[in-house]
């Protein structure tokens, strides 16, 4: 039977198939598509939506059902690319561990309770939540890029539950620990410890240091936009302690190296070894350069700097982030017990209402 409709596309009949078949364009290019029923009306009415679809701008359904995980993973890592960001090899990992599992994948299958199997097979090879949650976190980014596309290649995000995570920090430096990181560290490093112990920036931030960043007059570094984790500048003043340690560093820097912190006149790009090795001599055990970046966040609340004004000298820009580093440890507990002590010590009790106050301390004491 010949085939049925309007310019742009057709109904018609094929010999292997029961049903009518519609046939329109997008572009150049001429779509072929089941109608699933025998009725020419029925067709005709999908052939009329299809039609709609692309005239709006929309992607038809039988293309969207094209689109592979793949394609979404190409635009999330070209995302990434034209504008810059920092994550690059983050993003790239994350592509190559969930294209382990979703490679092929046809868009429209990868469903909740899929992205689910994913999840419990990483648990199972011992991947941690955190970890987890950075893939789900791309993936997620993958289907709203292409939700966001025109036409869109994804009509609906499917919901990705994240994990919880249980990664608060424990690890600083008391004042004991980094006297004596300090005794035992190469030359070269101890500039950049002592600096990230007072500021409390980046390894990254504090490598990448020029002295064009530096005002030894007015006692300031600043960092351009762009040169930090969130993209965003910031400026810090130095107390006198780092002004001396500056003041020595620009004695001694080697012309024709721009570099802030640099071993011969070259900069240090990696501080890995001198590290572990002065840490190992310290007798302080495995420590990460980023608890000192605790340790300054900590110590910066404790000597009564503002919390904003804390989180401006970090560059720590969601206080959800901020909060982890603030640790309380055992001393902070036994000086608020003190705290506490002296207080009920001060009030003027009847006997029953002193029975109670005792007994109260008693408790705080034994919690401690």
């Amino acid at each position: 039977m010949p085939g049925k409709g309007g310019e742009r596309g057709s109904v018609y009949r094929r010999k292997d198939s029961p049903f009518w078949w519609i046939a329109y364009c997008r572009g150049r290019k001429q779509y072929h598509e089941s109608s699933q029923t025998t009725e020419w009306e029925g067709a005709n009415d999908l052939l009329k939506v299809k039609e709609a679809e692309i005239v709006h701008g929309q992607t038809p359904g039988a293309l969207l059902k094209k689109v592979t995980f793949d394609e979404l993973a190409a635009d999330f890592l070209t995302d990434y690319k034209i504008n810059g960001r920092k994550s690059i090899s983050r993003a790239n990992l994350s592509v190559k561990l969930l294209r382990e599992f979703f490679g092929g994948f046809k868009v429209h299958a990868i469903t909740t309770p899929l992205i689910k199997k994913y999840v419990e097979g990483r648990l199972g090879v011992g991947a941690v939540p955190a970890s987890i949650n950075r893939e789900l976190s791309a993936l997620k980014r993958m289907f709203n890029l292409g939700n966001q596309c025109t036409p869109p290649k994804v009509p609906i995000v499917p919901h990705i539950p994240m994990l919880k995570e249980h990664n608060v920090r424990t690890g600083f430096f008391e004042v004991d620990d980094y006297k004596a990181l300090m005794a035992e560290a190469a030359e070269h490093i101890r500039p950049i410890i002592a600096f990230a112990y007072v500021t409390g920036w980046r390894k990254s931030e504090i490598l990448s240091l020029k002295w064009n960043q530096v005002d030894l007059k007015e006692g300031t570094v600043r960092l351009n936009p762009g040169m930090s984790k969130n993209e965003e500048g910031r400026v810090v003043v130095i107390n006198k302690d780092l002004r001396q340690v500056f003041s020595d560093l620009f004695t001694r820097r080697v012309l024709g190296c721009d570099f802030v912190f640099q071993n011969d006149g070259k900069p240090i790009l990696n501080i890995r070894g001198a590290w572990d090795g002065a840490c190992a001599r310290a007798g302080l055990g495995v420590r990460i350069f980023h608890d000192l970046r605790r340790t300054a966040v900590r110590n910066m609340v404790r000597s009564g700097v503002p919390e904003r004004v804390a989180m401006q000298v970090s560059g720590h820009k969601t206080r959800s982030v901020f909060d982890r580093y603030n640790i309380v440890s055992e001393a902070d507990l036994r000086a608020a017990a003190t705290s506490m002590n002296t207080y009920y010590d001060s009030i003027t009790f009847s006997p029953r209402t002193e029975r109670a106050g005792n007994q109260a301390k008693i408790r705080v004491l034994k919690a401690v």
